[in-house]
């Protein structure tokens, strides 16, 4: 385990990726709560709403209630994501941070199921957004390449795939003269395994000299496992996601669960010597708060069974 970082940036993305899983029915005070209560656990990065089309994503039809509702602590980023030109503006209007994402799909259908677009489609629409990015003062950002171990309308999606996708992404970014800050490999659906992920990561960094960063789902119970595959080979960021709250609506699959559980990774990397900066006691207890706003069990073990206290 030489390839081990010293330290991991977690970026808590429950209450954005979270509750677009649940029933727009959660009332935005309940969010603003989980978000204020997750600012006091050390996360350095909260991803707080998606600005989307609300006749498609009813969840996040409170978005810009929610920006203007939070307590901001210093020393924590309040972050946002879009998939659209109109959802980058209405996101700058909303004062949280914006970083230049550029994103894409290894599937083909499901950018068509999640973004309504083609493949050439999303590239032409990326190079307008990045065009966009740099007339509003933004310079490099990450890419995100959703189902880039699987798909459940597709299946595998070879590494040779994932990789002209990244490429075309990365091409416009660096066609831009911005190249990205990271590359973020998402198992969108929950299909890897820890030797995809040490095959893709392997092979991007074979390609590319940009870090690598993981965006892990728990579909199937592997989430933690494949974290501890990332971590093995030195990948220092991760997206989690409280409690494992949430899940993605477009992904052909009703059990496509959350993120592996901010707490869980956060003790993992306590057990491995990782530093976090997370108070673990303080994310558990936010965690339960989570669930009892959605009203249903989550899947963290953690959280139902506490920390294990090891001098009694």
């Amino acid at each position: 385990m030489s390839d081990l970082p010293s330290r991991v940036h977690i970026t808590e993305v429950g209450p954005r990726e979270g509750f677009q899983f649940e029933p727009p029915s959660i009332a935005t005070a309940d969010k603003i709560r989980l978000i204020d209560a997750l600012s006091e656990t050390g996360v350095p990065e909260i991803e707080c709403v998606s600005f989307v089309n609300p006749g498609v994503v009813p969840q996040m039809a409170d978005a810009f209630g929610i920006a203007e509702g939070i307590t901001r602590r210093g020393g924590v980023s309040y972050g946002c994501m879009w998939l659209s030109e109109k959802g980058f503006l209405q996101a700058l209007q909303s004062g949280l941070e914006t970083p230049a994402i550029t994103s894409g799909s290894a599937s083909d259908t499901f950018l068509l199921k999640n973004n309504n677009r083609t493949p050439e489609q999303q590239l032409d629409g990326q190079r307008k957004l990045r065009q966009t990015y740099s007339e509003n003062g933004l310079g490099c950002g990450p890419v995100y390449l959703f189902t880039a171990f699987g798909c459940n309308y597709e299946g595998d999606i070879p590494v040779e795939k994932a990789l002209r996708r990244c490429a075309d992404l990365v091409g416009v970014c660096e066609e831009a003269g911005t190249p990205p800050s990271n590359i973020t490999l998402c198992d969108t659906i929950g299909a890897a395994g820890p030797a995809e992920v040490r095959a893709l990561v392997g092979a991007v960094r074979d390609r590319w000299d940009y870090p690598v960063a993981l965006h892990l789902h728990d579909t199937r119970g592997l989430g933690i496992a494949n974290a501890l595959a990332g971590l093995e080979l030195g990948v220092a960021r991760f997206d989690a996601s409280v409690g494992g709250l949430g899940g993605c609506p477009f992904a052909g699959n009703k059990s496509a669960a959350g993120n592996v559980s901010t707490e869980e990774l956060a003790l993992l990397c306590d057990r491995l010597g990782i530093d976090t900066g997370i108070d673990i006691p303080a994310l558990i207890d936010a965690a339960r708060l989570a669930e009892d706003i959605v009203g249903h069990p989550l899947t963290s073990k953690l959280a139902h069974a506490g920390v294990f206290n090891r001098h009694p």
